[in-house]
């Protein structure tokens, strides 16, 4: 009798420990598509603002040329 409760107490630990690394390895997945989303928008901002500087240069130009 003593044999089965040193199995149900295996089993009481073991079930948390395969929880917690199962919620480990989804926190690293959600952290990793968002460090993809971060740098897709340090991205867009740098596109962002090379197209208005190019923009505004030949906004320049054109005044200069007028």
């Amino acid at each position: 009798m003593n044999d089965g409760n040193q199995n149900l107490d295996r089993r009481s630990l073991v079930a948390p420990m395969v929880g917690l690394n199962a919620t480990k390895q989804v926190l690293r997945y959600q952290a990793s598509l968002f460090r993809l989303w971060a740098d897709n928008c340090e991205l867009m901002a740098r596109n962002y603002e090379k197209g208005l500087e190019a923009f505004s240069s030949a906004t320049e130009q054109r005044r200069d040329a007028a």
